[in-house]
């Protein structure tokens, strides 16, 4: 992608929205994961809602520990050639939604890669980012930075909830 120390045109500016994109995706990708798969491996007994909690707010911590490296480097990357070839596509065929079309397709293909887990995250990916893109502001590489402190915030307190109960309930 870089050429001779050139970046493509018009990627520094996109970069902070995707990076901020996958910090907000990747946290609220791991909750809902939590969510949905309290318990992947079947040792806990869920029939209770305490049960369910506990075992949902203990999971997110190792949910965002391996998904949003991934979403963050992976994602990101490919959320930019989504964008990038999109915008090609609408270009040439001279039609607007085409980039939409084009890009939202593509963010499938490439969640493909584990199934439901990426396709989950690539879809709730391609959902924020076309949020924050139609807000239409210019987003800052300050504010990119600064978005990094939701998925450790998320992690901080789930990890907090977890030695809470491990302290005190146990």
């Amino acid at each position: 992608m870089l050429i001779l120390g050139k970046t493509p045109k018009g990627v520094v500016e996109i970069l902070p929205r995707k990076i901020i994109a996958a910090s907000i995706s990747g946290a609220f990708f791991a909750v809902i994961l939590g969510l949905v798969l309290p318990d992947p491996f079947g040792d806990e007994n869920l029939s209770s809602f305490k049960n369910y909690l506990t075992s949902s707010i203990t999971i997110i911590p190792l949910y965002i520990m391996y998904s949003f490296p991934v979403i963050m480097i992976y994602g990101v990357a490919t959320s930019i050639i989504s964008d990038k070839v999109g915008e090609f596509v609408s270009v040439k065929t001279q039609e607007k939604k085409a980039e939409l079309i084009v890009s939202g397709a593509l963010h499938i293909v490439f969640g493909l890669i584990l199934f439901w887990f990426s396709l989950g995250a690539s879809i709730l990916f391609f959902i924020t980012d076309r949020v924050m893109k139609i807000r239409n502001s210019k987003f800052q590489w300050m504010g990119a930075v600064k978005s990094l402190a939701i998925p450790l915030l998320t992690w901080l307190i789930c990890m907090g909830f977890v030695w809470w109960t491990d302290k005190f309930i146990n």
